[in-house]
């Protein structure tokens, strides 16, 4: 006599709280998966102000530089205004350089605010259809500080660039030193 087969069915499957737990576990990666996607946007999208704020911190820079090793003004005058200086305390408009060559001093006023050149929808710099876009949420700001008193040919140049992207406010810091000797 044989035994009969005895057959155990394991129709069981995923219970409703295991699924919702694996819906939970997958909403939960895929939110973080949005959220890396988003500031990734975010941050391309604030690329560009980015780089204007350190190419304009650094050309300020290297105009406070200039102007010392070509004497166009004195080492006395390398300073901010409330110092007897001519570089304007305080934010400044992103203005453009005036007739001294020199950002953020008093004859930057009759300059105007830069506005940048960008190739118009031909995609040819140079031409009528060019595009200007000036940079007026841009503030720059040029501290120049005494380091040391024993020391007066050694100052610290400070540039900061505020500029609003969105709704958010930023700021870029740039410093270096500069001696009365180049």
């Amino acid at each position: 006599m044989s035994d009969p087969i005895t057959t155990t069915r394991h129709d069981d499957g995923f219970t409703l709280i295991e699924s919702l737990i694996a819906m939970a576990v997958l909403s939960f990666g895929l939110l973080g998966l949005a959220q890396a996607f988003y500031l990734g946007m975010q941050h391309m999208s604030t690329s560009s102000a980015n780089l204007v704020a350190r190419e304009k911190a650094r050309e300020a820079i290297e105009s406070v530089h200039s102007a010392r090793d070509t004497r166009t003004i004195t080492w006395a005058q390398i300073r901010n205004v409330a110092d007897g200086g001519v570089f304007l305390d305080g934010d400044q408009p992103l203005n453009a350089a005036g007739a001294d060559g020199l950002v953020n001093t008093a004859d930057d006023e009759d300059a105007g605010i830069e506005r940048p050149r960008s190739p118009g929808p031909n995609g040819i710099l140079g031409d009528d259809d060019d595009e200007f876009t000036p940079l007026t949420n841009f503030q720059r700001s040029i501290q120049i500080l005494e380091l040391d008193p024993v020391n007066p040919d050694l100052r610290e140049v400070q540039v900061t660039i505020t500029y609003t992207v969105g709704p958010q406010q930023r700021t870029y810091q740039l410093r270096t030193f500069i001696s009365a000797f180049s």
